[in-house]
């Protein structure tokens, strides 16, 4: 039997996105973001836990990422919406970066996030502010 995760946040994109770019989408120009959101919309799904950050997207939601707290050296957040949700961007060890769109609650998941991250990991660069 393993070790219970307590979960934080499990859900989907903030539905402001959707709305946003479906009204942005009446344009041709708009059209492109329109139906990023709607895929967000259906597959994205977000799942916080005390151990762990795991993103499921991609078409269908076939795509899984799973990151621990310890992998993250920096977090940067960006509100949208007028700050009614925002993305956040989270930079691993190895260079590479995880980027989580249109998260609700943002500000108080980054916390959240950031919290953990402190406690595993103290060589974390400062999270850039925005």
């Amino acid at each position: 039997m393993g070790i219970r995760e307590e979960v934080y946040y499990e859900g989907g994109p903030h539905i402001g996105d959707l709305i946003l770019s479906i009204l942005i989408g009446f344009t041709i120009v708009g059209l492109p973001l329109t139906v990023g959101a709607i895929v967000r919309a259906l597959w994205l799904r977000f799942r916080i836990t005390d151990r762990r950050i795991s993103v499921i997207g991609g078409w269908m939601g076939r795509d899984r990422t799973d990151i621990i707290y310890s992998e993250i050296v920096k977090i940067a957040k960006v509100p949208r919406g007028i700050g009614l949700w925002g993305d956040m961007a989270l930079t691993l060890r190895d260079g590479s970066r995880l980027e989580m769109r249109a998260v609700p609650r943002f500000r108080e998941i980054y916390d959240y996030i950031d919290e953990r991250v402190a406690a595993k990991n103290p060589n974390k660069i400062g999270a850039i502010k925005k």
